[in-house]
């Protein structure tokens, strides 16, 4: 079957498209891949705040999707909208790398090491406000661009220390100044990050089938969770939530028995901030229920003000 593949033209989307080509290529399949530019690609020297995320990654190949130019998209998961438009589907997910943020550095070796007033480089909302939350002391500034672009100016000295999704630079190999993996639990991701989202459309069978085997079960729960949670909130890629979910070995267990799932949402301005912890069976577990119940706990513990704007819960919730 022939398959054209719709991608962004960063160096990261084509490694992922370039990547999923490969495997559809090995089950038989012919491929080529659409190079699209979208709206982020253009506002460089914009920022997320100013532009608004919904959609400024995925709006352009979609329309490409629909014209029927290309037949597949390959996305970072953590930039398509929890929920599609009505043509579109998620046709699969495949198996997820590591989800965490990294503090990359040339010179220091961890988040904590950090000389007070130090200057650390990040576009997300999210990122800003956990900082914040954690080393209130450091100097977040905008730093928008490609991974090549950002560890250039890191290494010109423009900031001490950059926070990036792992996921990217494992995939490029350019893991030479990461210094620190973040921990969920203190640093918690954005929802969907370190997966990879496979977009058909709705009424195509044949490529959701020529798909389907690139979909990992555990992968498919993880970010359907998470996805629900993020639609209950009302957040999007730039909203300042975190939400992550793994299996899970409780004590004295020796299988991945449990489910749990992180969330926090969190002021970059103040760096006040909700934060839950969740664990769940795996037998039987519904994923979007459990995503909804993680979003309920974060409006009940008094995150809604931090949602929008409004009069914050008095020094946050740890």
């Amino acid at each position: 079957m022939k398959l054209r593949i719709g991608s962004r033209g960063s160096q990261l989307a084509l490694w992922q498209a370039n990547h999923i080509a490969e495997l559809l290529r090995i089950q038989g399949h012919e491929v080529e891949i659409e190079i699209v530019k979208t709206t982020g690609d253009r506002l460089q020297e914009v920022t997320f705040a100013q532009v608004g995320s919904k959609g400024m990654f995925t709006r352009e190949i979609e329309e490409a999707l629909a014209a029927g130019r290309v037949d597949l998209a390959v996305h970072s998961l953590k930039d398509l909208p929890t929920e599609l438009p009505g043509p579109f589907a998620l046709a699969a997910t495949p198996v997820r790398v590591d989800p965490r943020d990294v503090l990359v550095s040339v010179k220091y070796t961890s988040l904590a090491e950090l000389p007070k007033m130090s200057r650390v480089g990040t576009s997300s909302q999210r990122r800003r406000a956990l900082l914040k939350a954690l080393r209130p002391d450091l100097r977040p500034q905008e730093f928008r661009g490609n991974v090549d672009t950002r560890l250039r100016k890191l290494a010109e000295g423009q900031v001490e220390a950059i926070l990036l999704a792992g996921a990217g630079l494992d995939r490029l190999g350019k893991t030479d100044w990461v210094r620190e993996r973040l921990d969920p639990k203190d640093f918690c991701p954005a929802a969907g990050q370190g997966a990879l989202g496979i977009e058909t459309r709705k009424d195509d069978a044949a490529t959701i089938e020529a798909v389907a085997f690139l979909d990992h079960a555990d992968t498919r729960f993880a970010v359907t969770a998470e996805r629900a949670a993020l639609a209950a909130l009302g957040g999007g890629c730039q909203v300042p939530i975190g939400i992550h979910c793994r299996p899970s070995i409780a004590e004295n267990e020796s299988d991945y028995a449990w489910w749990e799932i992180f969330g926090v949402v969190a002021s970059p301005d103040s760096g006040n901030l909700v934060r839950v912890h969740l664990h769940a069976p795996r037998q039987n577990a519904d994923p979007v229920s459990l995503g909804r119940e993680t979003a309920e706990m974060l409006l009940a513990e008094g995150a809604g003000p931090l949602l929008t704007g409004g009069a914050e819960p008095a020094g946050g919730a740890a």
